[in-house]
């Protein structure tokens, strides 16, 4: 360690990386691109409910890393509306939770597949996270709905 408490990656007079008290270089700190989860996330659009009769809600499909770090391949939304009332009656976490499946399955009656898993595998090789379609489809796919959003579900 240095004077001030931190780990250098390379100590004074040192001419090899210093190594982290559980092994392995500072200087390239170990990563894992192994895609061990996927699912998607849901917010407001606009960054907190909206007056009136509607209601938007962006959603990010993602895949996590074996090293639990969060990658979005796509984004989606959708907009939720009401003719009588607010828009938040009679919705709930699991009502909300199953528009963002709605959003993220494919639109084509004829796929076999309920999800897209070509097409997402296509998306995360393009961030250069080495996936096939057959890995995520094994995967158990998480629907995550934002503190905020759950919050103005659940507040009368």
């Amino acid at each position: 360690m240095n004077d001030h408490g931190v780990w250098s990656a390379h100590p004074k007079g040192a001419d090899h990386p210093a190594k982290h008290p559980n092994g392995g270089d500072l200087a390239e700190p170990a990563r894992s691109d192994r895609v061990v989860g996927i699912g998607a996330i849901c917010d407001f659009r606009t960054g907190g409910p909206e007056p009136g009769p509607s209601q938007s809600f962006s959603v990010s499909e993602f895949v996590v890393l074996e090293d639990r770090r969060r990658v979005v391949v796509d984004h989606r939304g959708f907009t939720l509306g009401s003719n009588v009332g607010t828009v938040r009656e009679g919705l709930t976490p699991q009502v909300v939770g199953q528009q963002v499946l709605n959003v993220v399955l494919p639109d084509d009656d004829e796929c076999e597949d309920e999800h897209s898993w070509s097409w997402l595998a296509e998306l995360a090789r393009k961030q250069g996270i080495d996936v096939t379609a057959d890995e995520l489809k094994e995967l158990q796919y998480e629907v995550i709905l934002t503190d905020r959003v759950t919050q103005w579900l659940v507040t009368p």
